[in-house]
């Protein structure tokens, strides 16, 4: 599980402060339909609903949306049929990129993700091209502060926790998919709070990209997939070293 550390330093580093509430608010209304058309309305018993409306009060979501997205997942209120598909492909310098979709029409994000990659210099891949780079783990992420890392160490293993890391900014808690939901509810127990809770992708190895315009092209590359109204996750296996970072951040 080498890279993990170097993984969630990039994500959180080039993440952004997104005022477009809206957008973030429609992609989380499509999880939450999408969630409920699979397993129901109910988030007793819908784990992936649940997930998604942890995320949704995460970001302050109104709960009008909420039950409106709940209400036409269940038909209640007419709503859009979205179909979920994984796309992979390859971005600048070899890197892995692989991106969950929500869509209603699949020929059109087709089209519009594969512009995406070429104007970035990359391509989209076939099915399994990239696939086998990732795994599906829990991630947990907590604050330093306030925090002693052998004591949150053990908590998290002893809460069922898969592995553990200590980032730059925040200590790292992996579980297996299956484990998350018990972790997590275990260390809230013990007063633990996430800056972040989610089941991701997370690459095996990573891909270091040292120069400042390869990481420019990389990390844009993401960011305008991110941005695409159907991509509902980006996944990579980009590392970019902290003083290229720091390079790109002060530009």
């Amino acid at each position: 599980m080498a890279g993990h550390s170097k993984w969630a330093n990039i994500k959180h580093r080039k993440a952004r402060v997104d005022a477009q509430k809206g957008k973030v608010f429609t992609k989380i209304s499509k999880e939450i339909m999408a969630a409920v058309r699979q397993g129901g309305g109910d988030p007793n018993n819908n784990f992936r609903l649940r997930l998604a409306l942890q995320k949704a009060r995460s970001v302050n979501m109104p709960n009008d949306n909420i039950q409106r997205a709940i209400q036409k997942g269940a038909g209640e209120l007419e709503g859009t049929n979205f179909e979920e598909i994984i796309y992979e492909g390859y971005g600048p310098a070899g890197t892995a990129v692989m991106l969950e979709i929500l869509t209603d029409n699949r020929n059109r994000t087709a089209g519009e993700i594969r512009h995406i990659f070429s104007k970035s210099g990359g391509s989209l891949g076939e099915t399994g091209c990239v696939a086998w780079m990732f795994n599906r783990r829990g991630y947990l992420e907590v604050s330093k502060e306030g925090h002693d890392e052998d004591e949150l160490m053990l908590l998290a293993l002893d809460a069922g926790a898969e592995d553990f890391e200590a980032g730059e900014n925040a200590f790292e808690i992996y579980t297996r998919p299956d484990d998350f939901e018990a972790v997590k509810e275990k260390m809230e127990a013990e007063g633990i709070s996430f800056g972040e809770a989610a089941i991701t992708m997370i690459p095996e190895t990573t891909v270091e990209v040292p120069d400042v315009e390869g990481a420019k092209k990389a990390l844009a590359l993401i960011e305008a997939l991110e941005d695409h109204d159907d991509v509902q996750n980006a996944y990579t296996n980009l590392d970019v070293p902290s003083e290229v970072m720091a390079e790109l951040e002060n530009e």
